[in-house]
């Protein structure tokens, strides 16, 4: 039964996935603004809130709100599961994982590079920090609990491989 509701996560995830991510896009290229930033200054900031910070670190940042950066979130496109669950709680690991992709696609429609910002190896490495943010949210779980908090982390992990973009 179990393998059965993470298949249906899967198709129903990947299916979230794809319209959350074009709407996201459309959004938050309506909100940039002329300012002194630059494409290297501001992929800086991403990869730093990304891949630098502790994750309670970069939520305390990102609930102060930003007006330049994309820091909305829709949890995890899971609409039979969630972001939350009896073994897991996924809703930060999320949150990080929405910045990412966002403003990397945002980088990339205000500075018009290309694919310097949102490619195949940013996009594998935000899920990467999305899995190990899961699996860092297990541990602190009781021992009974922390075997299917991996597991649901390892599936959330694979939706996102398959459907989240290039």
């Amino acid at each position: 039964m179990r393998a059965f509701l993470r298949l249906l996560v899967v198709v129903a995830c990947s299916l979230t996935t794809l319209s959350a991510t074009a709407s996201a896009a459309a959004s938050a290229t309506a909100a940039v603004a002329q300012s002194p930033h630059s494409g290297a200054t501001d992929l800086a900031y991403v990869n730093h809130e990304l891949y630098e910070v502790p994750l309670t670190e970069f939520i305390a940042t990102v609930g102060k709100g930003d007006t330049w950066f994309d820091v909305s979130t829709d949890g995890c496109s899971a609409p039979l599961v969630g972001d939350t669950g009896r073994s897991f709680n996924f809703r930060n690991p999320c949150r990080r994982h929405d910045f990412g992709y966002r403003n990397l696609q945002l980088l990339e429609k205000r500075y018009g590079s290309g694919h310097t910002y949102w490619n195949a190896t940013n996009r594998h490495r935000v899920d990467d920090q999305f899995h190990a943010d899961m699996r860092a949210s297990c541990q602190p779980r009781p021992w009974y609990e922390r075997y299917n908090c991996l597991a649901w982390a390892d599936t959330f992990y694979k939706v996102v491989r398959l459907a989240g973009g290039p």
